[in-house]
């Protein structure tokens, strides 16, 4: 089963360089269900990786000048506040068995169901298709231009945190079009400074766990290798492949998914 958490690993990387998102968001899933890692290990985890491979992938965005500085000090501030606060001290908090509602439930569920609906979220974004948009192609002058004002991107950002912290996903799909239409980046710039985003979240995030939850570094760093080597591979066949085929494709598997991880925490448990 380990041999196929790599292989699994090593494809969602290779679904990152193809379609610029998306593939993170099944790390959590193979680490829980495939590499029997408990959930708030895999969301840890899954944090250090999706770190790793959006550095990557923004390095690329900021040789070619295609990052926003200002929209990524404004939004990414008040994120990294908020997943370092929720991984060092809100999942920690939360007891291993709890009554919500009434209804006995654990940490495990309350993050595996939590992540199912938002494994959901992201398919239906990658299956809906999308007309031109008249948004992204006009001249912003980027942030000064907010129309609801530097408080409302704040909330925003704060939000996403609270997303990536619990989770342990990127929330590419999220940061996109909130860059796009609360900050009016230019859809460019809005990937370029959403991997930054995503990078600086998920690494400030699992610092959070440091000292708080063991971490296997070797087991950790081999998956790493393999998701790199799978970005690395992706960049190079993105040109090669038409994303805007594969992504509904992904989106529909990505949808089979949360509906298991959706079933499984809830009847077939």
């Amino acid at each position: 089963m380990t041999i196929i958490g790599y292989i699994c690993f090593l494809i969602i990387g290779l679904i990152l360089g193809l379609i610029g998102g998306g593939g993170s968001i099944l790390g959590v899933p193979v680490l829980v269900y495939i590499m029997s890692c408990n959930a708030e290990e895999a969301t840890a985890y899954s944090l250090f990786i999706v770190g790793l491979t959006s550095l990557i992938g923004a390095i690329a965005y900021l040789k070619k000048g295609e990052i926003s500085a200002e929209a990524l000090i404004q939004f990414a501030i008040a994120s990294l506040v908020t997943v370092f606060c929720m991984r060092r001290f809100v999942i920690p908090a939360i007891p291993t068995e709890f009554n919500l509602l009434g209804i006995h439930t654990s940490k495990h569920t309350l993050i595996m169901l939590t992540f199912s609906l938002l494994i959901v979220a992201s398919a239906m974004s990658m299956i809906r298709k999308r007309k031109q948009n008249r948004v992204t192609q006009a001249k912003w002058d980027e942030f000064a231009k907010t129309p609801f004002g530097l408080p409302f991107v704040i909330l925003l950002g704060i939000c996403v945190g609270v997303i990536t912290g619990f989770v342990g996903a990127g929330g590419g799909f999220i940061i996109v079009p909130v860059l796009i239409f609360f900050v009016r980046l230019n859809f460019k710039k809005a990937i370029g400074t959403s991997l930054c985003i995503i990078a600086l979240n998920s690494l400030i995030g699992f610092t959070g766990n440091l000292g708080t939850l063991p971490v296997d570094w070797t087991f950790l760093l081999s998956i790493s290798t393999f998701a790199i080597a799978g970005i690395l591979i992706g960049s190079q066949l993105a040109g090669k492949i038409p994303a805007q085929k594969l992504k509904p494709a992904f989106g529909w598997f990505t949808l089979m998914v949360g509906v298991f991880v959706l079933l499984k925490e809830t009847i077939f448990v």
